[in-house]
C-alpha cells in the first residue's frame, strides 16, 4: 500500500511537531525538575530555621519535665526493686549450687549423707546469699528503730479494744438493783 505525497507531507509535518513537541516538553520538564530542587531547598531551609527550633522550644517546655520523671521514676523502679530482687534470686540461685557442691564434695569424700543439719544449712545459704549480695553490690536497707504509724495506729485501737471489753464487764457484773430481775413474779396490786 502506498501512500500519496499528500499524505507522506502531512505525516511528516505531523513527525516534526510531534518531535518539537518533545524537545519542548524535556524542557519544561527540566525546569520543573530544577524549581522542585529549589523548592526542596527552601523546604529544607524553613525547617532548619523554623520548625525545628519551635518543635524543641515545645517539647522542652511541655514534654521534657514528664520524660525527665519518667525516666527518673524508671530508674528508680529498676534500683530500687528490680536489681535487687534480681540479686536476692541470684543470690539464692547461687547459695544452693554452692550448698550442694559443698555436699558433692562431702559425699565425694566418702563421708555419705549422714544426718542433715538444718542449721548448718541455713547457715551457709545465708552466708552465700550475702556473699553475693556484696559482689551485685544491693544497698541493704538499715532497719528502722522506733515505732512507724502503722505501730502506733494498731496500739491505738488495742487500748480502745481492751478498754471497751472492761467497760462490758464492769456494766454487767456492777451491782445496780434495778437491773436485777427479781425471783418472784410481779403481783398486780389490790384493788
Amino acid at each position: 500500500m502506498s501512500l500519496s505525497r499528500k499524505r507522506k507531507k502531512e505525516l511528516r509535518k505531523l513527525q516534526d511537531q510531534a518531535a518539537t513537541l518533545w524537545e519542548s516538553q524535556q524542557v519544561l520538564l527540566g525546569q520543573a525538575g530544577s524549581v522542585a530542587r529549589e523548592a526542596g531547598r527552601q523546604l529544607g531551609n524553613y525547617n532548619r530555621e523554623q520548625v525545628v527550633p519551635t518543635v524543641q522550644h515545645t517539647y522542652e517546655q511541655y514534654a521534657a519535665p514528664f520524660v525527665e520523671q519518667g525516666l527518673a521514676t524508671s530508674k528508680k523502679v529498676y534500683n530500687q526493686t528490680v536489681l535487687p530482687t534480681a540479686a536476692g534470686v541470684i543470690g539464692s540461685a547461687l547459695s544452693v549450687w554452692d550448698a550442694a557442691n559443698e555436699k558433692r564434695k562431702h559425699l565425694a569424700a566418702g563421708r555419705g549423707f549422714g544426718s542433715v543439719d538444718i542449721a548448718a544449712i541455713q547457715k551457709n545459704a545465708d552466708k552465700y546469699g550475702k556473699k553475693v549480695a556484696k559482689q551485685f553490690a544491693v544497698p541493704v536497707a538499715p532497719a528502722k528503730k522506733g515505732v512507724s504509724a502503722g505501730g502506733v495506729i494498731a496500739l491505738v485501737l488495742g487500748v480502745a479494744a481492751a478498754a471497751g471489753v472492761i467497760y462490758a464487764a464492769w456494766q454487767t457484773l456492777r451491782a445496780d438493783d434495778e437491773l436485777w430481775v427479781a425471783d418472784d413474779p410481779l403481783r398486780a396490786p389490790d384493788a
